[in-house]
């Protein structure tokens, strides 16, 4: 699973057949102690928030797979349209466009979405934040045509940008933005709501296994791949190395918990010689930097996306803020190391039980809590 960007929510769906296979790109070939036919799954796949979802199930574990897996991406679709922000009738798109100055109600599953992505914007000061989106329109990543903006755009986006800006009641269901311009965008957050809201549909249907994922970077899973008899305990999933896509530095078993990465290795453009990524630092408005990936393990795949967002954006002194000593978030960093062309890996709250540090050449791992 590489280290990847999170792409906007939107595009249309297009579906696609279910087909039986080894797992997909997250969780790993089963391992020499369960025999290959132990460990298949079954995939239920479609494009949707301009990557590809899948729904992963244990084969003959549950009757009516196939049905289940569809319909929890269908709910995807719905929430889709929902809240991307390049449908111009979904309800967060009208939402920004009407909110300035005025209350405006919302449906209680945009409240809910909203709710959360304040609590996550407060727990991280500010390091991940939703409504930056007159930053990510300013430097050109809304378009994915990045640009440089001049200093006057950059101060007039940073005016505009913030969650502190964006007023919620929850008792009245009604959102009011304080100044104009504000722009909520779900992109660091939409993809690992869905697969929450999913797999909270899937477990409510009685699905005692299953992992789900958006794109390469969100991942939630539930219960264990393979049969209880095979002496597993949960999904395997791996972490590339964010310099040599081709290698996994390691693999995290996520025993009902999910997987959120942060980096920007495909999405970003090079001004006077310097390679700018299209994760913004909220705070400055400036594209993050000295960080090369970020890896969060948490309850949720909206808290995991968003956190690891804001890990990404914080670099080290982050990892005491997002998984804290104790808490039940865990984080993998990957950074330069001072050696050219390796990477130290920084991690924290990891149970060293669940990891398996799999590249060591080149790689420099130091455990930080």
């Amino acid at each position: 699973m590489p280290p990847h960007e999170r792409e906007p929510p939107g595009g249309p769906p297009a579906a696609a057949p279910a087909h039986e296979k080894p797992g997909p790109a997250a969780p790993l070939p089963p391992g020499a102690a369960a025999a290959p036919t132990e460990l298949h799954t079954l995939v239920v796949g479609r494009e949707a928030m301009a990557c590809r979802f899948e729904v992963v199930f244990n084969v003959g574990e549950v009757r009516g797979d196939t049905a289940l897996g569809l319909a929890a991406l269908d709910l995807v679709d719905e929430i889709e349209a929902r809240i991307s922000i390049y449908r111009a009738t979904s309800e967060l798109a009208c939402l920004n466009a009407r909110a300035a100055g005025s209350w405006q109600g919302v449906s209680d599953d945009l409240l809910a979405f909203l709710l959360e992505a304040r609590g996550l914007f407060e727990r991280t000061a500010g390091a991940f934040d939703p409504a930056a989106g007159s930053l990510v329109r300013a430097w050109g990543f809304f378009e994915r045509r990045g640009r440089t903006p001049d200093a006057a755009a950059l101060a007039a986006a940073r005016a505009a940008a913030g969650m502190a800006g964006v007023e919620i009641d929850p008792a009245g269901a009604r959102v009011r933005f304080t100044r104009p311009g504000i722009e909520i965008n779900p992109g660091a957050i939409g993809k690992g709501w869905a697969l929450d809201r999913a797999l909270e549909m899937l477990r409510a249907a009685g699905v005692p296994s299953v992992l789900l994922h958006g794109g390469s970077s969100s991942v939630r899973a539930l219960g264990t791949q393979g049969p209880a008899t095979a002496g597993r305990a949960g999904w395997r999933v791996g972490i590339r190395d964010p310099l040599r896509p081709g290698r996994r530095l390691a693999t995290v078993t996520l025993l009902d918990r999910a997987l959120g990465t942060s980096g920007s290795g495909t999405q970003f453009f090079v001004d006077r010689g310097r390679r700018l990524g299209h994760i913004l630092d909220p705070r400055s408005g400036l594209p993050a930097e000295g960080v090369l990936s970020a890896t969060v393990v948490a309850p949720r795949a909206a808290a995991a996306d968003a956190l690891s967002t804001a890990l990404y954006v914080l670099g080290p002194a982050g990892l005491d803020v997002v998984a804290p000593a104790g808490g039940d978030v865990a984080a993998i960093l990957v950074v330069p190391a001072r050696r050219s062309g390796a990477v130290r890996v920084l991690s924290a709250n990891l149970d060293p039980a669940l990891v398996e540090p799999v590249a060591r050449e080149g790689v420099d791992w130091v455990r930080a809590g």
